[in-house]
């Protein structure tokens, strides 16, 4: 997620879905990415949504969990959060998850920049 900070007296939110095959400790393969924008405030609501269109724009479903940070709905439980997507969603637990994210993180960024 990009852009929850207001510049210029507008939000442009971005969130990028990586599609990606891990394990513990590292990303094996990227199979795709998915972005979606929104120039919306920065809600829980908002980045949910925003959140779930991006991993909706994925070439492919992921088989496996989709995975956040917390604080990127604001801490909200992953049960809350989870009703939101489809199959299943967690927060960061192993290193390969931290790493997938952190790859999300980058993609979210230059896409922002991209669009600025």
């Amino acid at each position: 997620m990009s852009g929850r900070h207001e510049e210029a007296g507008e939000y442009l939110m971005v969130a990028a879905a990586v599609h990606a095959r891990i394990d513990s400790a590292r990303i094996r393969s990227v199979e795709g990415m998915g972005f979606a924008a929104v120039r919306e405030g920065p809600t829980l609501e908002a980045t949910v949504a925003l959140t779930a269109e991006a991993v909706g724009n994925l070439p492919e479903p992921p088989e496996g969990p989709i995975v956040a940070e917390g604080g990127e709905f604001y801490e909200e439980p992953a049960d809350r959060v989870g009703l939101s997507f489809q199959p299943d969603f967690k927060y960061v637990e192993s290193i390969g998850e931290r790493e997938t994210v952190q790859a999300a993180h980058h993609a979210a960024y230059a896409a922002r920049d991209l669009l600025l």
